[in-house]
């Protein structure tokens, strides 16, 4: 009885187990195939189809690739595609070919409509012209002057030159000044100090040949508003002056002596007007002065002439300073140059 007891119940578990394997296998693997839609239906009915889902047990189509289009889709292109470029069906660009277009493009442009028109000097224009014309025109230069470097005795002149330039560079002129005199400061301190008086010379007048060359020329603007224009110019000459000596002892007389002068300067003109320039330049005038006999007090006679005779002599710089302003005639002046 046992026996058949314990076989019974081994049978039991044995079909349990196949039924139990048996069910599981049908749910694992025995999913339903897919139906075929439906040859003339049209998108909306077989998307519903699809959307359904219970005719398909359960699965959702995800990617219908590779469902063939329907009859109603209107479209060649896959469902599942995008068509994001359409240049692969153009023709590959020529670059040669694009530019010879736009040659011709703008030779044709450039050839039509052109208007030409006779030209002459007076439309062209290279350089502004020189506002100021010096060529075959007279200065008249009155002017002042001062000493620059001379520490016992100053000279002030009142002076004037009449130029004519042959070019607008070139000039050729006369000077003349009259000089006055006053003692500086140390002249009067070493004579308190040292007990003894310098030796100094008065200059009387001057006269010279100039020439004048300008090599600079230009313009500045004034607060961006008004335009000067201003040019450098350099001078050497030749000319006469006199020297007075004064003497030491008033009880001595002075004598004069007749001067060889060399003069080379450097001089900047602001012009004004049409007529009218501002002089502003030093002048250095060089020659060898006679100065009064230290031992003039010691001689037997003391004349002039002796005086002079045994003078002591050295060379002079004497450096001026001159400010003045130049009248030019005629007042006016003409261009004969093309602009």
């Amino acid at each position: 009885m046992r026996t058949i007891r314990h076989r019974s119940r081994s049978l039991l578990i044995v079909a349990l187990a196949l039924v139990t394997s048996t069910a599981f296998a049908d749910k694992k693997g025995g999913s339903k195939p897919k139906p075929a839609p439906a040859a003339g239906g049209g998108g909306g009915a077989g998307n519903g189809g699809a959307k359904g889902g219970g005719d398909a047990g359960g699965e959702i189509e995800m990617d219908p690739s590779t469902t063939p289009p329907t009859a109603g889709s209107g479209s060649a292109v896959d469902s599942g595609e995008i068509q994001m470029d359409d240049d692969a069906n153009k023709p590959p660009a020529d670059l040669s070919a694009d530019l010879a277009a736009n040659d011709a493009a703008t030779a044709k442009v450039n050839g039509e409509g052109v208007k030409k028109t006779p030209l002459s000097w007076k439309d062209i224009i290279v350089v502004i012209r020189k506002p100021f014309l010096k060529i075959r025109r007279t200065e008249l230069n009155p002017f002042v002057a001062t000493t620059m470097n001379d520490n016992m005795i100053r000279h002030e002149a009142i002076g004037g030159e009449l130029s004519y330039w042959l070019t607008d560079v070139l000039a050729v002129g006369v000077e003349g000044q009259y000089y006055v005199h006053s003692f500086a400061e140390p002249f009067d301190l070493i004579a308190r100090q040292a007990r003894r008086l310098p030796t100094v010379n008065q200059y009387n007048w001057s006269t010279a040949l100039d020439f004048h060359y300008v090599p600079v020329y230009g313009k500045f603007a004034v607060l961006d508003h008004k335009v000067i224009t201003w040019e450098a110019y350099f001078t050497a000459g030749i000319g006469v002056g006199q020297s007075e000596v004064v003497p030491r002892d008033k009880a001595f007389p002075g004598f004069t002596n007749l001067l060889i002068q060399p003069n080379v300067g450097a001089s900047m003109r602001f012009f004004l007007a049409k007529w009218l320039t501002i002089n502003f330049g030093v002048r250095d005038y060089l020659f060898l002065d006679k100065f009064e006999p230290t031992n003039r007090s010691l001689m037997k006679n003391g004349t002039a002439a002796e005086a002079q005779s045994n003078a002591d002599s050295a060379f002079v710089n004497n450096i001026m300073f001159q400010i003045g302003l130049s009248f030019w005639l005629p007042t006016s002046f003409d261009y004969t140059t093309f602009r």
